[in-house]
């Protein structure tokens, strides 16, 4: 049996972004985190496994701030598993 997956959408502008996204990483069970474009195109996706999480955080981070202020409203979706079976 596989694990059961969800989604859930947020709309941030550019100066919530880095604090959501530190949220998400608190919580845990993200598995990957989307960036979704005002006219819902998909901008950029980053994988959160643990081992990108406790390797690469620096560049994650990097990344998100490039997103952050290059952006003024975007939709970050997650996926996350819900532990079910």
């Amino acid at each position: 049996m596989t694990e059961k997956t969800r989604f859930e959408e947020f709309r941030v502008t550019g100066s919530e972004i880095l604090e959501k996204i530190k949220e998400i990483i608190r919580e845990g069970n993200a598995r990957r985190i989307i960036f979704k474009t005002e006219d819902g195109k998909t901008f950029m996706e980053i994988p959160l496994t643990v081992g990108i999480v406790g390797t690469l955080i620096a560049p994650v981070w990097a990344a998100i701030g490039a997103v952050a202020a290059l952006a003024s409203n975007l939709t970050i979706v997650v996926e996350k598993e819900t532990g079910e079976k």
